[in-house]
């Protein structure tokens, strides 16, 4: 079946959707305004592919755990980034807004998805991303306070509640059908829902990557500049969450997190920017989208030599 095929190559069709992003600006920017339909679409299937049973499961127990880690990655982490690049005179550069868009930003919403492509469970990833989207409103005030020029508060907190009800709503008809309808998919069932999910996320980059393309062509130099910078951020925060969690958790909560620690849903605070500040981080948000639809390819590959070797 397609999607068992799509399911067995899913880093190299995230990879496919980032070069068909930029060949074809006209199909890029055909898909813009429906990305998020699709985003909703790729919740319900890594809800889908979950249940109602793991998902309860890896709420039940976790939850002091995950709000401390969430505190210290969406709260003490931007705070202290925002203090070192202070001392330094950087904070009013382009460069500084976005790495503190980056770092108080809570997970995307395809990292359950990317997560499963890697051959790991998700129900942690997907914990972090509800209880991490749910305390945005908390976390936010003080990075907004000491960053005024990140946007208005009211814009940020009405964004992460829209994506907190499109992730209630999408979730909660995915365990029902999985809890009523489906209640013991085969390993071949899920893995097709895997496909499905790697189709989706490639289709979704090609609309992403339409930001990319003017400034690919029309200002290279630039694009090079903010590439290598969401390369540096992106896989470097990763390498360090890696680092600080692999001798002392499961495969499934380094997974989560080494995910979690360089990919942020930085849209939720780019709805809320003020025209003049948003300018030049357009291209910074599109060049974050290939570091992030790399990362099944890149970390996928660093864990499963990790449990090759045994650590």
């Amino acid at each position: 079946m397609i999607l068992r095929w799509l399911a067995d190559r899913g880093p190299w069709v995230l990879v496919a959707g980032i070069v068909a992003g930029l060949a074809l600006p006209g199909l890029a920017a055909l898909l813009v305004p429906y990305i998020p339909h699709m985003v909703a679409g790729l919740l319900f299937l890594s809800a889908l592919r979950i249940g109602p049973q793991r998902m309860r499961r890896s709420m039940r127990g976790n939850m002091v755990g995950t709000l401390t880690v969430l505190a210290v990655l969406q709260l003490v982490f931007p705070l202290l980034a925002i203090a070192v690049l202070w001392s330094l005179g950087w904070l009013g550069s382009p460069f500084a807004l976005a790495f503190v868009i980056i770092a108080m930003a809570p997970s995307i919403s395809g990292a359950p998805n990317m997560v499963a492509m890697m051959g790991v469970e998700p129900s942690s990833s997907m914990r972090f991303l509800l209880v991490g989207t749910a305390i945005l409103p908390v976390t936010v005030i003080p990075v907004l306070w000491l960053m005024p020029a990140l946007g208005g508060f009211s814009e940020v907190i009405l964004a992460a509640l829209r994506l907190l009800v499109v992730i209630g709503l999408s979730s909660a008809l995915a365990f029902l059908i999985r809890g009523v309808l489906w209640k013991e998919p085969s390993v071949a069932e899920l893995k097709a829902v895997d496909g499905a999910s790697a189709l989706l996320l490639a289709v979704i980059v090609v609309g992403l990557m339409s930001a990319v393309n003017a400034a690919l062509f029309g200002e290279p130099s630039r694009f090079w500049l903010w590439l290598g910078f969401v390369l540096a951020v992106n896989f470097g925060l990763q390498l360090l969450a890696f680092l600080v969690l692999r001798r002392g958790a499961d495969a499934e909560r380094i997974a989560a997190l080494t995910v979690l620690a360089g990919n942020r849903n930085i849209a939720l605070f780019l709805v809320a920017l003020p025209e003049q500040v948003m300018a030049p981080l357009l291209i910074f948000v599109g060049c974050y989208q290939i570091p992030m639809y790399l990362t099944p390819l890149v970390t996928g590959r660093v864990l499963k030599t990790l449990d090759r070797g045994g650590a």
